[in-house]
């Protein structure tokens, strides 16, 4: 296992690379389990690298809005920091305005995960886990994470989480991974074809929490249910789109619970194309707004809108919204999620 680089206190950080045999290679490091690079050939067999990102440690240290990273323990906002579980208040960081973001000031992304490679048939695999302990960014409950990435021969990158836990407690794992099919650096995404399985999204408030309410998109920008330019409608007079500076809600999918298609995207150009499947109730997705020219891979710099990102997970602040589905993970119940993403290119 080469190594990707040290922290300040001496602690090397792995580095794992996945093959398919066919064109997909992945690489993976043990800080925050992050995807460090995502190399997929275009229609004329050019092979880049689809995910925003830094050539060294020392940028995910530093630099990273997530690039990459898998977020937890509760992945997306929670209003105020604040929820009540089994009669009892807990009040987390807030560490993204007034509420509380992606596992809070150290979260899942911040941490170095223990890592095993192995080799089942038809792909290559590795597996993260890391424990979390009772009290860690205040959440209750000991929490025992596994994260499993493989890579097939069909050019898939699955992606398995587990967890357990010894008390009660909120979960809401998700890869947080910024996409462009051009190839990082490699200009905006708005010329993206997006397909969104979804016919509701959640609306939010002045600082990103969920109304509660599951809005239909039709007749709306949000209605990415045939294929649509991601920058078609991204600034069109709607105030949700004020509110996000572009999109960042959360996607209700369609369908019966298990593995369903959530999106398909497609980058005319060059023909690159990647299919997300997941069992998870919701996809985040978020344009990129708020990239400001962070200097990434090979100098790149990532303006706004230079990658998207499609977060498959529970919704956001479900603990505060009874009619969401459940986020609580119980002792002796295993929370599970798979998503899958399937590269391809056009003719």
């Amino acid at each position: 296992m080469p190594a990707f680089g040290r922290l300040a206190d001496g602690t090397e950080i792995g580095l794992f690379t996945l093959t398919s045999g066919r064109g997909l290679e992945v690489r993976a490091i043990t800080y925050g389990a992050i995807l460090v690079s995502i190399r997929v050939p275009d229609r004329r067999g050019a092979i880049g690298d689809v995910v925003l990102g830094f050539d060294d440690l020392q940028g995910y240290l530093e630099r990273s809005r997530y690039f990459g990273a898998v977020v937890g323990r509760y992945g997306n906002r929670i209003a105020k920091g604040r929820f009540t579980l089994d009669g009892r208040a807990y009040q987390l960081a807030t560490n993204n305005g007034p509420n509380h973001l992606h596992g809070g000031v150290r979260g899942f992304d911040k941490v170095v995960w223990q890592a095993q490679a192995d080799r089942p048939d038809g792909g290559t695999r590795v597996v993260f886990t890391y424990t979390s302990r009772d009290g860690e960014e205040s959440y209750p409950g000991t929490l025992s994470a596994r994260v499993a990435y493989e890579v097939t021969p069909r050019n898939e990158l699955i992606v398995d989480y587990e967890a357990t836990a010894d008390a009660s407690t909120p979960i809401n794992l998700t890869q947080h991974s910024y996409f462009n099919l051009a190839g990082e650096g490699q200009g905006d995404i708005l010329g993206h074809v997006l397909v969104l399985d979804a016919d509701q999204f959640l609306p939010v408030d002045e600082t990103m929490i969920p109304t509660g309410e599951l809005t239909p998109v039709a007749g709306t920008p949000f209605d990415f249910r045939r294929p649509t330019p991601i920058g078609a409608r991204i600034a069109a007079a709607h105030e949700q789109l004020k509110r996000g500076s572009g999109y960042d809600h959360t996607f209700v999918l369609q369908g019966a619970p298990g593995l369903r298609r959530a999106a398909h995207v497609v980058e005319p150009a060059g023909g690159r194309t990647v299919e997300i499947s997941t069992t998870e109730p919701g996809v985040q997705f978020y344009s990129g707004n708020h990239l400001s020219g962070q200097l990434g891979k090979l100098g790149h710099a990532y303006a706004a809108r230079s990658g998207f990102c499609l977060e498959t997970q529970h919704f956001p602040d479900s603990p505060n919204h009874a009619h969401f589905p459940s986020t609580i993970l119980r002792p002796g119940a295993t929370y599970r999620s798979k998503t899958v993403f399937t590269f391809g290119v056009l003719p």
